[in-house]
């Protein structure tokens, strides 16, 4: 679960103004309020607040003002233009979006103001926006000045409201294994292992032996224990080292917030005697899981990355999907460390400590999955499950280089997650490579009863990767690709890469790349942001008393800010919204069967020492991360992140590919290609 408080605001640089970092004198300056309106900066050169709430603050005691740094952030998002709304006087009148002209809608750039924020500067921010007075004028000043109060309360939308994913009927996949979600997981995992290339064991040890590196696939630790090679025992030592030494290296890697040495042993024993027995549960007995610290897994507490939530969120049984693991014999190495509350895209975490990427300890694993992703990255476990609100699952797998699925909204029953009733939100696995991807979804596919009445999902499916007709089914796929978003990175390695690879993709199999248009990309964020903030502040409110509030992170309570701002009304026009988005993708997947970008606008952000202590917001971040990310969670469409190579400085690319509902089959298909082609 990923969002940020400030990830929507837009507005425009002033013209002739110079803008530079904000100055790190933790000095309070008090310069002339009337000096400062008619500049609109500061002697020091930031940018600030003053001209429009500075009269409010002048009969404040203690504040009379106080500059508060903002620094233009480059993000380039791009925005719907005039050709799908028409202004009226005050108002806005929005075309109905079936009378859109897909062809004269343009992507123009637009630069993102915000924020940008850590230390004593962030801590002095949520004083004011925390304050009765205050912190309204802030939050509204910003909300005008980025266009949302205008696309929420000025605008009249056609639509009526979708306030949660409503999916039309899709034709069954090709080339695909149906599963039956009612029978057991066990059952499920040895179907799919069934639908994987033929493992060869001499070839896959052999042609890798010289590596310095490589990822044990499930396949290779279940051929091994089979072979009495090594046991899930032995297997446990090394792991238990691995995670104590990544707490005690320098800098610290905290990539577990809950984990007990000897509840790890007494799995792997019982798994252990099993394969001594010869029954094993499963191809995924003995595969070492880590699990995000906001599902349910018993006995570890479920704190989602806060200090206090286990002491009003008492775990007395397993998550669903973490007892359908269970009973396939996976074991479970702990809670992975995340960002807190799913609050933020880079995994900080002033509370247990930052973890860092396995890559470059100098850089974010992305967030909010960040543990889960970075112990599957150091090849401590074969997989890890994560959620994915905004990203979660996606952002940080591509930070750090590994695969991670976000599935169909309903696919997966979300009962024993923080935020089991939510509408953005999904659970989804990480792991070294698709075909582990493809077993541990098999072991945890099955949606909840509710969902079954009234999503109506399709047949649960695979693709069967060792048919013959594998590379004819590649042949007729059509890859959608949004040309002007795909090349919006802050490094064109990124798009350079990526395009390649679709490239490559197209001449060994024939796929054809289809030129696409998705409009009011701007909407679809403010949507989004508000769908995310609603559901998350119902989710953490209840339990915010007796001072729980200030015990959450700054950049938590940031967000909260802004998300207590919206009304009820507001809400109601994001869903209106939210349905002009779906329907402009189903008309994209007419043409298409999948839409192609890369999974984030940048590679791994640094980390800022200052962020260590006090966490941050950096909306330049944030809006990088997240700009292909967020149809896949405002509209439920399942999407997979595939690593596809590195930029320059050796940081990993991600690849994502968006799907139509219900057809994981043939996501994990195409994913399946590129990792082919990369290796």
């Amino acid at each position: 679960m990923t969002t940020s408080a400030l990830s929507s605001t837009l507005f425009t640089k002033p013209p002739g103004k110079e803008l530079r970092p904000p100055i790190a004198s933790p000095v309070l300056r008090m310069p002339n309020l009337d000096e400062m309106a008619k500049s609109g900066v500061t002697n020091t050169g930031v940018p600030t607040f003053a001209k429009t709430f500075g009269r409010i603050t002048r009969n404040i005691i203690l504040f009379q003002i106080v500059t508060i740094p903002v620094v233009t952030v480059e993000c380039r998002y791009k925005c719907w233009t005039s050709f799908s709304q028409v202004k009226m006087g005050k108002k806005i009148v929005m075309i109905p979006a079936n009378e859109v002209d897909l062809i004269k809608v343009k992507y123009d750039p637009g630069a993102i103001e915000a924020p940008d924020l850590s230390g004593i500067w962030l801590r002095l921010f949520v004083m004011l926006v925390e304050m009765p007075l205050i912190g309204p004028v802030i939050v509204s000043y910003l909300k005008k000045k980025n266009k949302i109060q205008e696309m929420l309360r000025d605008t009249v939308i056609p639509e009526p409201p979708m306030f949660r994913p409503e999916f039309p009927p899709q034709e069954q996949e090709s080339g695909v294994v149906c599963f039956n979600e009612d029978e057991k997981s066990q059952d499920r995992v040895e179907s799919a292992f069934a639908c994987l290339p033929h493992y060869d064991p001499a070839t896959r040890w052999h042609s890798e032996i010289n590596t310095p590196f490589r990822y044990w696939k499930i396949c290779d630790y279940a051929y091994s224990y089979r072979s009495k090679i090594t046991t899930p025992s032995m297997v446990a030592e090394y792991v238990i080292s691995a995670i104590e030494e990544s707490s005690n290296v320098k800098p610290p890697t905290p990539l577990l917030i809950s984990f007990d040495a000897a509840d790890l042993r007494k799995q792997a024993a019982a798994s252990t005697h099993r394969f001594e027995e010869g029954k094993p549960l499963s191809a995924l007995d003995g595969i070492f899981v880590a699990i995000k610290d906001d599902i349910d897994c018993y006995p570890h507490p479920s704190n989602g990355g806060t200090t206090w939530f286990h002491k009003v969120h008492r775990v007395e049984k397993d998550a669903v999907c973490v007892s359908r693991l269970r009973s396939c014999g996976v074991i479970f190495v702990g809670k992975a460390n995340m960002h807190e509350y799913g609050q933020g895209t880079t995994g900080n975490n002033v509370n247990n400590g930052t973890t860092r990427n396995p890559h470059n300890p100098e850089r974010y694993t992305g967030g909010s999955s960040s543990g889960s992703a970075a112990i599957v990255a150091s090849g401590i476990c074969s997989a890890a499950l994560g959620t994915d609100c905004g990203g979660s699952v996606r952002i940080p797998s591509s930070l750090c280089g590994v695969v991670g699925l976000k599935t169909t909204y309903g696919r997966i029953d979300l009962r024993g997650v923080l935020c089991e009733w939510g509408t953005v939100e999904t659970i989804g696995p990480i792991a070294s490579s698709v075909e582990d991807i493809m077993m541990m979804y098999a072991a945890i596919l099955g949606a909840s009863p509710a969902d079954k009445l009234s999503l109506r999902p399709s047949l649960s499916n695979l693709p069967d990767l060792s048919s013959h007709e594998y590379s004819t089914i590649l042949e007729s796929v059509r890859l959608g690709k949004y040309t002007e978003w795909f090349n919006d990175v802050l490094s064109t390695d990124i798009s350079t890469k990526c395009a390649n690879i679709l490239n490559l993709l197209s001449e060994t199999h024939g796929c054809k790349i289809v030129e696409v248009v998705i409009p009011e990309l701007q909407q679809i964020r403010t949507s989004h942001l508000v769908s995310v903030g609603a559901e998350s502040l119902a989710s953490l409110q209840p339990h915010c008393h007796n001072g729980n509030d200030k015990k959450l992170t700054l950049d938590t309570r940031t967000n909260l800010a802004l998300f207590r701002s919206f009304t009820g009304s507001d809400y109601v026009a994001a869903q209106r919204l939210r349905r002009r988005a779906m329907y402009y993708h189903m008309e994209v997947f007419k043409m298409v069967d999948v839409i192609v970008t890369p999974t984030t606008g940048m590679t791994a952000p640094v980390i800022r020492r200052s962020s260590l202590t006090t966490g941050e917001t950096n909306m330049k971040v944030t809006g990088n991360l997240m700009r292909f990310i967020l149809a896949g969670n405002l509209l439920g469409l399942p999407a997979i992140s595939v690593p596809v190579g590195y930029d320059k400085q050796g940081l990993p690319i991600g690849l994502q590919i968006i799907g139509r509902p219900w057809e994981e089959a043939t996501i994990l298909r195409l994913a399946a290609a590129f990792e082919v082609l990369i290796s």
